[in-house]
């Protein structure tokens, strides 16, 4: 993780679970909790009013479901990692908030050390998901007509390179930092790469690297 003080919101409408995440957050010098909101709505105002550098989102509400938030917490552009923290594993709620883009799905009943070290790797720019929850992706995306080869893809060498970075779980403005190119031009690459290999999200083509390039 970069040096910066992390700024975090909880968003999550049951009290034990925010204050328990609260103390967790309180053990990593490198994050300041900057607020919390007891529902939908109210995350995404405060989201809004305090800008963040990181948003720990509660998928199922009683307000403003999680995923709806996460499509106006990137609507308004706000310049936030969102982690999508919840009990559902599902492969459909999964595949929705990362097609949505959430930077992270992790459950509620991890190992408190283990969602400490997914929440350091978020803060630093990486793609985390529950271990557990990796084949539910990786199955959502088996049996349909997608390109099976960079090649197929129609994927430029730069394109290729990008997408193992992205595989690595890097950020655009680390890969832009590899590569030494701008993150405005990386950016520009995963929007094409997305549109070749057919698919809406990072974590998809991530999930699609290590299948298809790696295997």
């Amino acid at each position: 993780m970069n040096n910066e003080l992390q700024r975090v919101l909880i968003v999550d409408d049951h009290p034990l679970f925010r204050k328990g995440l609260a103390q967790m957050l309180q053990t990593i010098p490198a994050f300041h909790l900057v607020g919390e909101a007891a529902g939908g709505a109210e995350g995404l105002a405060l989201a809004q009013e305090l800008q963040p550098d990181l948003i720990l989102l509660d998928l199922n509400m009683r307000d403003v479901g999680g995923i709806e938030v996460l499509r106006g917490l990137r609507a308004a552009q706000l310049d936030a990692r969102v982690v999508m923290i919840t009990v559902s594993d599902r492969a459909a709620d999964l595949v929705a908030a990362l097609q949505a883009g959430a930077d992270g799905y992790l459950l509620k009943d991890m190992e408190p050390e283990a969602m400490m070290a997914a929440l350091r790797d978020a803060a630093a720019g990486r793609i985390v998901v529950s271990e557990q929850l990796t084949h539910l992706l990786a199955a959502a995306l088996r049996g349909d007509n997608r390109p099976h080869t960079a090649a197929a893809a129609g994927l430029t060498e730069q394109e290729a390179r990008i997408l193992e970075k992205i595989a690595a779980g890097l950020s655009n403005k680390l890969i832009g930092r590899e590569l030494d190119i701008a993150e405005g031009t990386v950016k520009v690459h995963v929007k094409h790469i997305l549109r070749k290999l057919e698919l809406r999200s990072r974590v998809e083509a991530a999930v699609w690297a290590v299948e298809h390039l790696r295997g």
